[in-house]
């Protein structure tokens, strides 16, 4: 429904500055919003988008400062504050009701908690749980075993393998695989010989995992995400990994077996994590990194080899100047040569 800044701005805890009377009806980013729409700014990068926004309304961090068209919202965080207009201007995501569709196939010890949603074609094995309120979305497989708990969605084609434990208010996207096989063999001559995977994967509470992201369950013992964990669509955690609470991961990371993984550590895209190693809580590890070492906590990694950022920033300063090297040893190369030369004739 539509509503005013100030009245937006109240929610959010917000400080109105220009028209608090502007009725905002929707959301739009900065470049392609109109009249009507509300809009962010977190990343200094955008600013100038600002400039010429048609935007009704932006919200900015408290300690923005710049020129605006239109009226501004000042919080404490804004990107936190999408998520709050969000729930105010936007229509909530469309779920299917409690039930279970007639073509889902569901072994018979099975226990659902109430109100639970099992949607078309799913298939649910021996000894399954699943907790109240969670919905599991068209084609889902829960391999035996398998728990789920409380207010959690399995959006399309999510498949969890054998023994799979998953907390509560967990999001797994679709075409997610939990609890695959993980990479073991053993080289026997010429021939490698499969090493079983018997352990299992366990998800903690209130953990997001994007679409195709494949986590592998443990030779032994547990793969483990930890309570809070985002982790971004096209991931792959290998076999024995262990993640700790509210650790973020972009697309396309991918870490080896058996790496421990601290609390509140950050992961850029594509970075690469070798096996067995351990990474400290609250630190950074920059987009397409490559971490073949230890990370120390509160520490923040880039580069291939991952190295301390300032490190990493200023080897590649000095890298892209290498052409200019080249020329200029090929210049005093050339000028050693004529000199050597005028001295082999006895000129000065």
């Amino acid at each position: 429904m539509p509503l005013t800044v100030t009245e937006i701005a109240k929610k959010m805890e917000g400080r109105v500055e220009g028209d608090g009377d502007v009725v905002i009806s929707g959301m739009a980013g900065l470049e392609d919003g109109k009249t009507g729409d509300i809009s962010f700014l977190s990343n200094p990068r955008y600013s100038s988008y600002l400039a010429t926004t048609k935007v009704s309304a932006v919200v900015v961090n408290e300690d923005w400062s710049g020129v605006s068209p239109c009226s501004i919202i000042r919080v404490k965080n804004a990107d936190a504050a999408f998520a709050v207009v969000a729930s105010m201007l936007c229509p909530p995501s469309v779920v299917p009701g409690p039930g279970i569709h007639p073509s889902a196939v569901i072994a018979s010890d099975v226990k659902l908690g109430t109100d639970v949603s099992i949607g078309p074609y799913c298939m649910i094995e021996k000894g399954v749980r699943v907790g109240d309120r969670t919905i599991l979305f068209t084609g889902c497989y829960l391999g035996q075993g398998t728990i789920v708990g409380k207010d959690c969605r399995l959006y399309p084609r999510v498949s969890t393998r054998e023994y799979t434990k998953i907390g509560d208010r967990v999001i797994i996207h679709n075409g997610a695989v939990i609890g695959s096989d993980g990479f073991g063999y053993s080289k026997d001559g010429k021939v490698w010989k499969k090493i079983p995977q018997v352990g299992i994967v366990e998800i903690g509470n209130d953990v997001e995992i994007g679409a195709n992201v494949t986590i592998d369950r443990a030779r032994f013992g547990k793969t483990v995400v930890g309570n809070g964990v985002k982790i971004d669509n096209l991931v792959q955690i290998a076999h024995n990994v262990k993640i700790g609470e509210n650790t973020a991961m972009a697309a396309q990371v991918g870490v080896s077996g058996s790496t421990i993984i601290g609390s509140n550590v950050q992961f850029g895209g594509q970075a690469g994590i070798s096996g067995h190693l351990h990474i400290g809580d609250n630190s950074v590890v920059g987009a397409q990194a490559g971490v073949t070492k230890d990370v120390k906590s509160c520490t923040f990694v880039s580069g291939y080899p991952a190295m301390e950022h300032d490190k990493a920033i200023k080897l590649h300063a000095h890298m892209a100047r290498l052409p200019v090297l080249k020329k200029k040893i090929e210049e005093m190369e050339k000028r050693l040569s004529e000199l050597e030369e005028r001295i082999g004739k006895g000129l000065k």
